[in-house]
């Protein structure tokens, strides 16, 4: 029995998640949780053999629990085909990346595929990321962008990055100029568009 945790903030969309699941002769959801930040405790006590992780979610977003749990055997189910989140969920050891629209046959296949060790890439996911390339953006570029993104001001992002507030508007010009946008808005849109923040 493939035993599974399954991570999605929409309660309703989770639990039917887990109903179709525990259908399946193979696989039982032994625990759910609505948050990212739960994710781990319920790791250490129900000890799953598969995550299922939702990208958006409060707490901790799935991306970042896949990054902060390298080995575990992983699966991210979205509805966010966002390039940057394929690459980065790759990146972090996820094995398997499947659309929310995907069937319930799709999503039971994918499951059983990763606990054996292999890996499932929706197809068309897999593509728009290979067009899409890679983040034009440097790790500090990004990390102001996504400072500005949250609301925060120049001076705010100097704080939190450590730098002078000379040093963020050229980081944000940057990416502006990268991303082909006419301000820090359409920058920002265009990031989260790809996934890259």
């Amino acid at each position: 029995m493939i035993r599974v945790l399954l991570a999605d903030d929409q309660h309703l969309i989770r639990q039917a998640i887990a109903t179709l699941l525990d259908l399946e002769p193979d696989i039982t959801v032994v625990v759910q949780v609505g948050r990212g930040d739960l994710v781990g405790p319920a790791v250490a006590e129900h000890r799953p053999d598969v995550l299922v992780l939702d990208v958006e979610m409060p707490g901790m977003d799935g991306l970042t629990v896949a990054e902060s749990m390298p080995g575990q055997a992983m699966l991210i189910l979205t509805s966010f085909g966002r390039p940057g989140y394929l690459r980065r969920a790759l990146a972090a050891g996820v094995r398997g990346f499947v659309p929310k629209d995907a069937s319930a046959d799709e999503l039971a296949a994918a499951i059983r595929k990763v606990h054996a060790g292999g890996r499932y890439l929706d197809p068309e996911m897999a593509a728009s990321a290979m067009m899409a390339g890679e983040s034009p953006l440097t790790e500090r570029e990004r990390d102001a962008l996504a400072l500005a993104a949250s609301g925060a001001s120049v001076s705010e992002i100097a704080a939190s990055l450590h730098l002078s507030e000379g040093t963020v508007r050229n980081y944000l010009s940057n990416a502006i100029a990268k991303l082909g946008a006419v301000n820090r808005i359409g920058a920002i849109r265009t990031a989260q568009d790809m996934g890259w923040i």
